[in-house]
């Protein structure tokens, strides 16, 4: 019994492990890394974390990421509420190829597209903008957030549909009052796996972006020069990286393991 309950925390710890090393490592310096190998900082150091909230093309890296992955969030889910209920309400021509083909675009490599994203939005002037990347990255959230929301929809009785117009319910009304509350849990699953695409993905992102919205994956180049890789200040930036997802989970956490239980995750 004793070695049935030390097994899943060993596997926890195991899993833990890549995530303290990292801590650990922002909290010495690159010379104290190269050094040696220790389980601990021999000489702790905030200087890393200092420097990351000092410098503005560092916490603005932070910021211009997390402008465009709630932007893109917001959209993605603006358009993906009416497409998935009409996949889990109606029946039309060709709507089961469109649904797969919807998938399709998810299941496409973001380097296929980047340079045709590079070009059309230099063309039309919204290049290193929020909005470029936030749209860029609609290609690859929308069929998904569509895809768990079909499922959630599905699961709710189309009765409520007619009762609602019975009462004297506009479409509208009906939609935002009473339909997304009953589906709340499903919009969680599909706003945090669209924020988590949005946030670790990095080609698109980069290449959208010079300047003004360079996300904070760009700014970590920044850590390699001549005289080598500045670890510290690398790994500091690697947790920080880690609190927004983190936070992300902690408020659907409960929804995701609803949609683990309906299928849909």
């Amino acid at each position: 019994m004793k070695l049935r309950a030390l097994v899943p925390i060993i596997y926890i710890l195991f899993l833990m492990l890549p995530i303290y090393w990292l801590v650990a490592m922002s909290l010495k310096t690159t010379n104290e890394i190269l050094g040696g190998f220790s389980l601990f900082p021999q000489k702790w150091t905030l200087e890393s974390y200092r420097t990351i909230f000092t410098d503005p093309s560092w916490y603005w890296g932070y910021i211009n990421s997390i402008a465009y992955v709630s932007l893109n969030t917001v959209i993605s889910l603006a358009a993906a509420l009416p497409a998935a209920y009409a996949f889990s309400r109606y029946t039309f021509l060709g709507d089961k190829h469109l649904f797969f083909w919807l998938l399709t675009n998810r299941m496409a490599p973001a380097a296929v597209f980047a340079l045709p994203f590079f070009q059309l939005y230099s063309s039309v002037g919204i290049f290193d903008t929020y909005l470029a990347v936030a749209l860029a990255h609609c290609l690859f959230n929308i069929p998904l957030a569509v895809w768990i929301l079909e499922g959630f929809m599905s699961g709710v009785p189309k009765e409520l549909d007619e009762t609602a117009y019975v009462d004297g319910y506009s479409f509208p009304a009906f939609f935002i009052k009473i339909f997304v509350p009953t589906i709340k849990a499903g919009i969680g699953v599909a706003a945090f796996f669209c924020f988590m695409f949005s946030w670790v993905e990095l080609l698109l992102a980069k290449t959208l972006t010079a300047v003004a919205a360079k996300p904070i994956a760009a700014v970590m180049t920044k850590t390699s020069s001549s005289a080598g890789f500045e670890l510290g200040l690398l790994a500091a930036a690697g947790v920080l990286t880690i609190i927004p997802g983190a936070i992300v989970i902690y408020f659907v956490r409960n929804y995701i393991a609803k949609g683990f239980a309906l299928g849909r995750v």
